[in-house]
């Protein structure tokens, strides 16, 4: 997970993530990190249009968002 994390703080690149709040709710964030601690990240919440902090802990997944230029379209006529 941390080598994830940090390849996206590198590349500013847009991770999704599946997150359990502190009230124990699971919320889906697209996120791009910031800054990463031994226990939290600091990172841009598009659903929250601000900076948020993370605990690592409670990221139960993270995911690499797939940029439109990366896929393939393939047209059969």
């Amino acid at each position: 997970m941390k080598g994830l994390l940090e390849r996206a703080k590198e590349q500013h690149a847009q991770i999704d993530l599946i997150y359990l709040s502190e009230k124990g709710e699971f919320t889906h964030r697209t996120v791009i990190v910031n800054e990463i601690s031994e226990t939290h990240i600091r990172a841009f919440c598009f659903a929250k249009r601000q900076v948020r902090s993370f605990k690592i802990s409670n990221i139960l997944s993270a995911v690499n968002v797939k940029r439109k230029e990366d896929q393939i379209c393939v047209v059969i006529s």
